[in-house]
This record gives C-alpha cells, sequence and structure tokens, in this order.
C-alpha cells in the first residue's frame, strides 16, 4: 500500500490502535542475531498492522513473509505491550520530515498503539531482509551489541531473548535456527549461545538424541581432519 493512501485510508483496512511486532532472531558465527529496520538516527523492529480480513496468526506470517521472503516462517507469541504513552509519534515526524512528505499529527498512525508481540527463529541464510514502507534500511545485529532503539523495541527484544532461554529448556525448536541439516556440534554450539554459558557436550548430545526428535543422516560433514561428526535433521510427524 502507497504511503499516502495508508495515510489516508488505513483504518478503512486495519484494525485501528493494535499492532504487531516481530523479533526476528537468527544465529551466524556463532552469535544470536536481530534483525532490525532504521528510522533515522535508531532502530525498530519489523511490524505491522492487522488486515480487517485476517487472523492476527494470519498478518504475522504475512508480515515475516514481507521482511524475511519466508513461506513457513517459526514463530510464538511472545507478550502484549501497552503503556499508556506508547505513540510513535516523533520517529513517524522524523521520517516525513527527512523525505519531504506532508505531515499531518492527527494522521491515525500517531495514536496509541497496544501491540503483540511474537518472536520468531530463522535460519539468517534463508532469508532475504525487506525495509518496510517507513524504513531506511533492514540489518541483523548482534544481541550482545544492540543499537539504540525507538520507543519500548528494547524492552521487547530484552523480554525475547529472556523467553527463547526459558523455552529452549523444555521445548526443541532452536533447529530453526540452523539450516535443515545440522550435527550436534552445531547444535551444541548453537545452545551455547542462547544460554551464554558453558555445556557439557557429551551429555548434551545424549539428551537430544534421548528425545527421538532428530533423525541421523548416513553422510558425515566434514569439518576438519579427525572431526567428521554426523549430520542430523528433525523427524517428520504426521499431523
Amino acid at each position: 500500500m502507497e504511503i499516502q493512501k495508508l495515510l489516508e485510508n488505513g483504518t478503512d483496512h486495519f484494525l485501528p490502535n493494535l499492532s504487531i511486532d516481530l523479533v526476528i532472531i537468527g544465529y551466524q558465527e556463532g552469535e544470536l542475531k536481530c534483525l532490525l529496520l532504521k528510522i533515522g538516527q535508531k532502530w525498530t523492529l519489523p511490524g505491522g498492522y492487522i488486515n480487517k480480513k485476517e487472523s492476527v496468526d494470519e498478518a504475522v506470517i504475512r508480515i515475516l513473509e514481507e521482511r524475511t521472503g519466508l513461506k513457513d516462517p517459526h514463530f510464538k507469541f511472545l507478550s502484549v505491550f501497552g503503556a499508556s504513552n506508547r505513540r510513535f509519534v516523533q520517529e513517524f515526524k522524523q521520517y516525513f520530515d527527512k523525505n519531504g512528505l506532508p505531515w499531518r499529527e492527527d494522521y491515525w498512525i500517531n495514536d496509541r498503539f497496544v501491540t503483540l508481540a511474537y518472536y520468531s527463529l530463522v535460519d539468517i541464510d534463508n532469508t532475504h531482509p525487506v525495509p518496510g514502507e517507513f524504513d531506511e534500511a533492514a540489518s541483523w545485529f548482534s544481541m550482545d551489541d544492540l543499537p539504540k532503539f525507538w520507543m519500548d523495541h528494547k524492552e521487547i527484544v530484552d523480554k525475547a531473548r529472556n523467553r527463547l532461554k526459558e523455552d529452549s529448556k523444555n521445548e526443541l525448536h532452536t533447529h530453526n535456527l540452523l539450516s535443515e541439516t545440522f550435527t550436534m556440534p552445531e547444535l551444541h554450539h548453537l545452545h551455547q549461545a542462547i544460554f551464554r554459558e558453558k555445556i557439557d557436550r557429551s551429555r548434551f548430545q545424549k539428551k537430544m538424541l534421548a528425545t527421538g526428535k532428530f533423525e541421523r543422516l548416513p553422510k558425515l560433514k566434514k569439518e576438519s581432519p579427525g572431526s567428521n561428526p554426523y549430520q542430523y535433521k528433525l523427524k517428520k510427524t504426521n499431523s
């Protein structure tokens, strides 16, 4: 939707005062990373609005595809954020001024917005980040070295990282951060990055294999002389 049409007719298409923000997490070179969008001198999370004719989950899937190119993305509900002063007036004004666009404070996007926050685990190598209508750039940042954020987006990212750590204790979904096939050493290094601590490799591998969720492939991965671990993939389940 063109920016001017969005500003003038957005309430005809989207639910008012409700938005979606996404903490899109990837893993690369031993680090957890987060996809962010640039507006002016600060950064925001990818997000958007909910069409009146779509469900919330459909909106999440659509926004994730628009920002990453992924057709069947992993995502999980995180929390609701709805501070009484949750408005993006200054962020939008800065964008409009910089791009020479007419500015009106009564645009519907300047209203207070309650956001439904989700987090998504993706394989960075399969993503193709695309900025939204109001964004100047899209970039991956280490979650240990994040830039300055607008509004409460740093709080949302911090909550997502903590939730990922808690969820990873009981759920097997971290493989979404790796390629379709992976080795146990790769999964082990990933979990050390998530928990930010050393994890006994032997016990970790035994625990993962004991779940019965992973299928070992006959092909070995050539990493270095004397180190050729088996590759695994998630077993398919009948739905």
